[in-house]
């Protein structure tokens, strides 16, 4: 038969093991001169240590059987007894909520039961006629100083069990803690994926559709200049492009750098540039915006105009209103050329920036005379940079 062991389980249970053998010692050397007559109490109290921390509940049960054996046996409390408070003191720290209440519970009615039931000649034994007549002076009962002994026990024995409690609840509460941090610090992970994930969709997509616009419309070029300046458009929108995911990945978990004033109008000119007619106007007095309204307000007028590039009429302007008051709102129109819902990943995460700082969003199709349009609006909320 192979006897396997969980070494482990074994150095977790050791300084238990240690205590609960330091016990038996001390509480074989005390009835040593008895002829070992205490033994069974002494080894009992010991066992019933070992486990004050990794079976408290066990540990409990244990301690009232060994106060049971000294009543029926009419044996004496004994030093080693004290021991009880790692008891009481485990209880309170690692127990269940239904150990927690049954240790607490049988302080008091183990130092009633040892005082007046008739356990512990040690007590019987001392001789108090010199202090009972201040007990009874005091407390006006005949056997005052039982009850003074039954309060000494019970406290005795509640300060570690205050102490295990105590102890409980900081820790729970530190661990409560580190979980909660734990929490936050995933939540801030995921939150900066999807930002991330949000802007380089952004990024590329409005880089793409600007480069694929001007590269459909270099096919009905015919004139090498128009043509070359055409390519030139092309290359120059994918280094912006390069640069822009670059700095989308450069500042992730960082602070969030300011957008340019004229960011906003060269975002247009470069939409014109691609081929596609836009008519821009600007109504109010533009205001400087801190960082992350800026940045929601680049960024959800650059998602706009990739969607009018993609789905509009090409031929058909795509028309930019931008209007400064209490808030920004923001408004670009196109004829719709190809299907488009309006529920894609862009829409959304537009949506998601907006409300992050206040802002909303409205997107619906319009039948007009010149065709179906799709409008886009969003309002940023103005505030004043720092």
């Amino acid at each position: 038969m192979t006897i396997t062991i969980d070494r482990q389980r074994l150095q977790d249970w050791t300084p238990d093991l240690l205590v609960g053998a330091m016990v038996a010692l001390l509480g074989l050397a005390e009835v040593w001169s008895d002829g070992l007559s205490g033994a069974p109490e002494a080894l009992g109290t010991a066992v019933a240590v070992s486990m004050f921390r990794r079976r408290p509940g066990l540990a409990l049960a244990l301690a009232w059987a060994v106060f049971v054996l000294m009543w029926i046996s009419n044996g004496e409390v004994m030093l080693v007894n004290l021991s009880f408070v790692l008891i009481a003191f485990g209880g309170a720290r690692w127990g269940s909520r239904t150990v927690v209440a049954l240790t607490g519970v049988s302080i008091p009615i183990g130092a009633a039961a040892t005082t007046f039931v008739g356990i512990g000649g040690v007590i019987r034994d001392i001789d108090i006629s010199a202090i009972k007549p201040v007990f009874d002076a005091a407390i006006g009962f005949t056997n005052s100083w039982q009850l003074a002994v039954v309060f000494l026990g019970a406290a005795v024995l509640m300060v570690p069990w205050f102490a295990g409690l105590s102890l409980r609840y900081s820790a729970r509460a530190r661990e409560e803690e580190v979980h909660k941090q734990a929490a936050e610090a995933d939540a801030a992970r995921a939150y900066t994926a999807t930002e991330l994930a949000r802007d380089v969709h952004d990024v590329v997509g409005h880089s793409l559709a600007v480069i694929l616009a001007q590269a459909e419309s270099a096919q009905y070029l015919d004139d090498p200049s128009s043509l070359k300046q055409t390519m030139a458009n092309i290359a120059t929108s994918a280094r912006t492009s390069l640069q822009d995911v670059r700095e989308v990945l450069a500042r992730t978990g960082g602070s969030t750098p300011p957008v340019r004033p004229q960011a906003l109008d060269e975002l247009i000119d470069g939409v014109r540039a691609s081929g596609h007619e836009v008519l821009s106007s600007e109504i109010g007095t533009l205001r400087p915006l801190p960082p992350e309204l800026s940045v929601v307000a680049f960024r959800v007028l650059q998602e706009m105009l990739t969607n009018a590039i993609k789905h509009g009429r090409r031929g058909s302007p795509v028309i930019v209103e931008r209007h400064w008051d209490g808030e920004l709102r923001i408004e670009v129109r196109n004829v719709i050329g190809t299907a488009h819902s309006g529920a894609g990943q862009g829409v959304e995460g537009m949506r998601r920036r907006l409300e992050a700082v206040g802002g909303r969003l409205d997107v619906r199709r319009r039948d007009e005379a010149g065709g179906p349009t799709y409008t886009t609006t969003a309002w940023v909320p103005v505030r004043s940079a720092p």
